[in-house]
């Protein structure tokens, strides 16, 4: 395929891997070692055994680090047990969170499944998190699943939302309302002789978790079937969201595992299934994220990580985003892995990912100038 000079995978253009890119054929020489130790749970990977591979001392894919398992849960090590709050029911659980400070912890026992959806359909309800305070429950621990927060209603603006920085959400699953796909009503709003717009937001949709504050950190929980975004990173800088499970997020034309605004954030050490985009940013300036050692396990509406550009925004520039790093992921999915949809004010490196199903680098990755794909793995056997 031929790229014109605002429109192309810029492939191997700065010279950390130079000796890397002619060196495409995996030989006999090599020495090569599937890491088994990846993940709990490993059902999620629907026959993917390992998530990176080592080459002559390089790791391509992902790999877990000392805190346990990509994807959090049995093995992970900074679980929760207590906390200086204990809530069981919602009424609890808001009286807590009203009360708590800076460096304490409301803490949902395991067993506890918390139900938002009467007030949530009353009056929009929120759970608020005050700065600096942590909610956690202890999945993982000798098994637990964590407590769980849920709500059915579709037009769930957010179950939580931050009320200041460094916010830690921890150990909970967070189900939302909707895990479908809804093609026929996007076919209905975008399709030929389509109602537009208008038409496709009289739909309701829904969040998981939602800030427009610096230092969330989002860890060891399952997150699920939101239809906008099971996290919401309007404003702020410093958010790290690792060891989750984020999945069915998927209604066509939103369903992002994580959203950015004009925020950036640490993306690492999660599992993603079945969602539309599992990282996606508007593209606006300050809008940067940095995604490594996480697992696409194969299931994807759309490409898997995203950044708009201009064109999407309509502002008259062809911007999308300042920053992006993607490195050491694993893509199972069949779907192109990466589109950057415009020109980074920075650059977007993309290196030692491992691309199952993907032939090379204009098969997984989609980009236009400043986006740098070197140094990856394709298949089993191809480095490019």
């Amino acid at each position: 395929m031929n790229y014109s000079r605002r429109r192309f995978i810029n492939i191997a253009s700065i010279g950390l891997v130079s000796s890397a890119i002619n060196h495409k054929i995996i030989s006999g020489n090599e020495v090569r070692e599937h890491d088994p130790h990846f993940v709990a749970g490993s059902h999620h990977l629907s026959g993917l055994n390992s998530s990176c591979v080592k080459i002559n001392g390089k790791t391509y894919g992902a790999q877990p680090d000392e805190r346990g398992a990509i994807g959090g849960g049995n093995g992970y090590t900074e679980i929760f047990t207590h906390g200086d709050y204990i809530a069981e029911n919602i009424n609890a659980l808001e009286d807590a969170l009203s009360r708590a400070k800076t460096g304490e912890v409301v803490f949902i026992p395991t067993g506890c499944s918390i139900d938002l959806t009467t007030y949530v359909y009353i009056d929009k309800f929120t759970l608020k998190i005050p700065q600096g305070v942590t909610l956690a429950s202890d999945r993982g621990h000798q098994g637990c699943e964590g407590a769980m927060i849920f709500s059915d209603a579709l037009n769930t603006r957010s179950v939580i939302r931050t009320e200041g920085s460094n916010v830690r959400i921890t150990g909970l699953r967070i189900k939302g309302p909707d895990p479908k796909r809804h093609m026929e009503h996007h076919q209905r709003s975008f399709g030929k002789n389509g109602l537009g717009r208008e038409y496709y937001y009289k739909f309701p949709v829904s969040r998981g978790i939602l800030t427009e504050h610096d230092g969330l950190a989002v860890d060891n929980c399952e997150i699920s079937a939101f239809s906008q975004a099971a996290i919401r990173l309007i404003k702020g800088e410093k958010h790290s969201i690792h060891h989750n499970y984020i999945h069915h997020c998927q209604y066509n034309g939103l369903g992002y595992g994580i959203s950015h605004s004009k925020a950036s954030s640490s993306i690492e050490y999660n599992l993603f299934d079945s969602n539309r985009h599992s990282i996606a940013g508007t593209g606006e300036s300050g809008c940067s994220y940095i995604a490594k050692n996480n697992i696409e396990c194969g299931e994807s509406l759309s490409h898997c990580f995203d950044m708009h550009g201009g064109r999407d925004r309509k502002d008259g520039t062809n911007v999308a985003g300042t920053l992006i790093v993607i490195r050491n992921n694993t893509f199972k999915a069949p779907e192109k892995a990466v589109v950057i949809r415009g020109e980074p004010e920075e650059q977007c490196s993309i290196y030692q990912n491992w691309f199952l199903k993907h032939n090379s680098p204009r098969d997984a990755v989609y980009g236009y100038e400043r986006t740098n794909v070197f140094d990856n793995l394709f298949g089993d056997n191809q480095i490019r």
